[in-house]
């Protein structure tokens, strides 16, 4: 064949290839569970290539039921089990009851970790925070660490834009495997807390919570931030120095969704929930859990309040930025453990 037409005829192949290549290009995995009508806020950076995790359902918010979608996971700790959890603030905050958490903290042989909040109240000192612990049960089903109570230590964080360091208690060393156990509700800041802000917040230090409030610009003074994106940023990003560090092997999260109120469990008087309690869910993914979370916030009836909220404070930016960054995917499959 004469060299003019094999030149045509390889243009002609290539030219016939183009349209499957692009076709092949664009598809793109089914991405069980998101809510259409969750609002999407910019993302701060490239995504990254989406994985689908999965997400456990149960409809039955008892001590049994946490029991059973904790051995759905699969995972058997190797260590020291650290139970993290949030005290509640008093009165009357909604905070996850020890009836409620008791058997899964035994079975794991769990010790129930927190540290000192940096805004006042009565768990700002270890004295007062240890008898809240007390006072809401806590104590009576498991040994109490107050993981800062003795200093804090730095771990190093990459892969981010706002923080290279995470501040976290001292005691946070004494253990190589977590249950991230949240209750999931509204928050005033953050929009909504689950698995990351019991992360975020929970696990750092007093500083460490003004670091990360303030997008990592200083370690003390007060906790109201001066961009909400960037402090939403920091939150993602000191979940993302905590996995890293202990190991994302090391880490699993259980988010409960009764008491559903606008108002965080740092809020000892919230506002009393609109919308009925939904159940419990557990992932070894923080960002698909909270995203999943949040889907099921928006399909609930009476989620006006909360939604406001969430919207308001442009709470699912911390999902965007926590996936771009490697923590976890917002795609996710929804398994049903109910019989």
């Amino acid at each position: 064949m004469p060299l003019k037409k094999r030149i045509m005829s390889a243009l002609t192949a290539l030219l016939l290839l183009l349209p499957l290549a692009a076709c092949g290009a664009g598809t793109q995995e089914s991405t069980k569970g998101s809510a259409p009508s969750v609002p999407e806020a910019e993302s701060s950076s490239p995504a990254a290539p989406r994985e689908t995790a999965v997400v456990y359902f149960t409809s039955d918010i008892s001590a049994e039921s946490l029991v059973k979608i904790y051995e759905k996971l699969g995972w058997q700790p190797g260590g020291k089990v650290a139970v993290k959890i949030s005290t509640g603030e008093p009165p009357a905050s909604n905070y996850l009851r020890p009836e409620l958490i008791g058997g899964l903290v035994r079975l794991v042989d769990g010790t129930i970790v927190e540290c000192n909040t940096a805004y006042g109240g009565s768990r700002s000192s270890s004295a007062m925070h240890r008898q809240v612990a007390e006072d809401h049960g806590f104590t009576a089903i498991a040994d109490f660490d107050l993981m800062d109570e003795e200093g804090e230590v730095e771990w190093p964080m990459s892969g981010g834009t706002r923080l290279n360091r995470i501040i976290v208690g001292s005691h946070a060393e004494n253990y190589e495997d977590w249950v991230i156990l949240s209750h999931f509700k509204g928050h005033a800041m953050a929009g909504f807390g689950g698995a990351i802000k019991n992360v975020g917040i929970g696990i750092s230090s007093a500083s460490g919570k003004v670091y990360v409030h303030s997008a990592g610009t200083r370690t003390s003074g007060s906790i109201m931030h001066g961009s909400q994106t960037a402090w939403l940023e920091a939150l993602a990003e000191m979940v993302k120095g905590f996995r890293d560090h202990v190991g994302k092997e090391h880490v699993i999260y259980i988010n409960v969704m009764n008491r559903l109120s606008v108002d965080c469990d740092c809020d000892g008087s919230p506002a009393e929930p609109d919308i009925h309690d939904i159940g419990i869910l557990a992932s070894t993914d923080p960002v698909a859990l909270d995203q999943a979370c949040v889907d099921l916030i928006y399909q609930a009836e009476g989620n006006a309040a909360l939604v406001k909220r969430i919207e308001n404070k442009k709470g699912i930016h911390t999902l965007e930025h926590a996936e771009a960054i490697g923590l976890g995917s917002r795609a996710y499959e929804l398994v049903k453990i109910d019989d």
